[in-house]
């Protein structure tokens, strides 16, 4: 089929790559325009356009998807289908209607659950135990068009959302492929999603990752590891902000209130509403990461301070 790829970051280049090197002819990809990126905030390709610079493949950018421009070089292109991994832009019904297969999009979650930007995020904020992928029509509602094939991944006790990303972007490229030669081939067959079960996964925000030390242990773990890498979970101190790594919940409680910190044997512990957790790495504003032991040598932490209990401006 002729194909027009549609994604923007690093977890839609392993299905862009295997589609480009399957018997189906790339003809373009569809990606978010450049924009602001990294610390140093310097205006750079999305890792879609990157990667199609780097195999001169051409790069449609629109600012929306529903200028005028765009829709009429889509239909010039007259793609059969236009895969979707992670696009990042909301698809008119005229650019729907192009494709003569429509739009194939390939979702970290099991559908019905966890719709929206941020699926593996909410399920490793919610502890669920198994995730996964869907290959899906898309249509006018958000994630709410028929399945055409789904996989399962079990969710690790260590597994941060950075993890389950890659595995899924793998393993989920396989799968949209599959789906795109079943298509081809007219054999592949959409299945309406269950009405029940529906989930819904917003974008996580920077506010979302900042820890609550008044949750349990295992809360505060689960929202470290679904904001690892990105926001990146966070705690004020001294009225700065201070990002930490994954954590590891503890057995003794070691009497510690929540946010307290406690430097025992080289390990750096803190209090939650249920036993501590210990820090991994550290990261200072406008610092590098650290271990932990290096940071509270380097702040000097005071006996009986806390994480948190200064809110960061």
């Amino acid at each position: 089929m002729r194909l027009v790829f549609a994604g923007t970051p690093d977890v839609a280049v392993p299905s862009l790559g295997l589609i480009a090197g399957s018997s189906h002819e790339l003809l373009a990809v569809l990606t978010r325009p450049d924009a602001p990126a990294g610390r140093g905030r310097r205006v750079a390709r999305s890792p879609v356009a990157a990667w199609a610079d780097e195999h001169d493949v051409p790069v449609l950018a629109p600012k929306k998807p529903r200028e005028p421009e765009f829709l009429e070089r889509l239909a010039e292109l007259a793609p059969d289908c236009v895969p979707v991994v992670a696009y990042g832009a909301l698809v008119p019904p005229a650019a729907l209607a192009t494709p003569t297969h429509g739009w194939i999009n390939l979702h970290f979650s099991l559908l019905p659950a966890w719709r929206g930007a941020a699926p593996v995020q909410h399920a490793l904020l919610h502890g669920d135990e198994v995730t996964g992928g869907c290959v899906f029509q898309l249509e006018e509602g958000l994630d709410t068009g028929p399945i055409f094939g789904s996989l399962t991944d079990p969710i690790g006790p260590r597994d941060t959302a950075g993890d389950l990303l890659a595995r899924l972007a793998d393993s989920g490229a396989r799968l949209l492929l599959d789906v795109l030669d079943g298509i081809e081939r007219g054999e592949a067959q959409a299945v309406p999603q269950p009405a029940e079960g529906v989930s819904m996964a917003p974008k996580v925000t920077v506010a979302d990752a900042e820890i609550r030390w008044q949750e349990p242990a295992f809360a505060v773990d689960r929202r470290v590891r679904a904001c690892t890498p990105a926001p990146g979970a966070w705690s004020g101190f001294r009225g700065d902000r201070v990002r930490l790594g994954p954590v590891t919940p503890v057995d003794d409680r070691h009497g510690l209130g929540p946010g307290e910190v406690l430097a025992l044997r080289g390990q750096v512990l803190v209090g939650t509403a249920t036993t501590p957790v210990l820090l991994g790495e550290v990261q200072p504003a406008g610092k590098k990461r650290m271990p932990a032991d290096a940071w509270l040598r380097g702040a000097r932490v005071e006996p009986g301070e806390r994480l948190g209990a200064e809110r960061a401006t």
